[in-house]
């Protein structure tokens, strides 16, 4: 699964770069987006990220290039690697951030549930 996203002024910190804190948000946000899409009807959670290491710094009006893969599936937990670049008309040019985000499906009550056999 692949997003974009532009960083806005928004985002910045008072030295012009981009706040770590924002890029887990996406980070998070789009691997969610890619568990859900893949096992509909399910309620995900975080449980988990790995190790967290900036590459290079962003400045504003850069454009993020998000490439998320499921790298395991567990009986209740799934994992997505995360892949940041920033992007440009012609190539992705540079890593800015790579990370295993963890997954587990919960009931209402927020007890693990078993994946379901078959995904969408």
């Amino acid at each position: 699964m692949e997003n974009h996203k532009l960083v806005l002024p928004e985002h910045l910190n008072q030295y012009g770069y981009l706040f770590g804190g924002h890029l887990l948000q996406w980070v998070d946000e789009y691997a969610w987006i890619a568990a859900t899409i893949e096992f509909p009807g399910c309620t995900f959670v975080t449980v988990g990220m790995d190790k967290v290491e900036f590459k290079r710094s962003v400045k504003e009006g850069t454009i993020l290039k998000f490439i998320v893969d499921k790298t395991r599936r567990g009986h209740t937990s799934l994992q997505y690697r995360v892949n940041v670049y920033c992007h440009d008309q012609r190539e992705d040019k540079d890593l800015v951030f790579s990370v295993n985000v963890t997954f587990v499906r919960i009931d209402q009550q927020g007890n693990k549930l078993p994946l379901p056999y078959k995904q969408v």
